[in-house]
């Protein structure tokens, strides 16, 4: 299988840089995959879990919300927040599902709240993700 070169940035690091086989996102129009010669184009991402595959070796890392910017130089994902699913616990998911019911209640206006309630199911879904995994 053709590798691209692949590389997740949050604010506080670069933590992933190297060729890869295959990424799945979650986008906000729904999940998507890219491989080697993918088409560009850009797309924002939602809190999901993004899966990262490398010959037999498979990695998945929680990211909240960013950009995917697929080019023929390959793929970078400017991620909001980016953990890898092993270090995530479930307390943390937790306190951040506290503080988005909190966003939810303290809203002011119907679009501030819609985005709240949004942020919050795509939360609970990785809650449940976690869960599972």
């Amino acid at each position: 299988m053709a590798s691209f070169k692949f590389e997740l940035v949050s604010p506080e690091r670069l933590v992933l840089s190297e060729e890869v086989d295959q990424v799945d996102l979650p986008g906000t129009e729904g999940d998507f995959g890219v491989l080697a010669n993918h088409s560009p184009f850009l797309s924002t991402l939602r809190a999901g879990v993004l899966t990262v595959k490398r010959g037999s070796e498979v990695r998945k890392i929680f990211v909240r919300g960013g950009f995917a910017d697929v080019s023929p130089a390959g793929l970078t994902v400017l991620a909001e927040k980016a953990v890898p699913l092993s270090e995530l616990k479930a307390d943390a998911i937790a306190q951040e599902i506290k503080n988005a019911e909190e966003d939810v209640a303290d809203a002011k206006s119907t679009e501030t709240r819609h985005k709240a309630e949004q942020r919050l199911a795509q939360l609970r879904e990785v809650a449940e993700a976690l869960r599972a995994a």
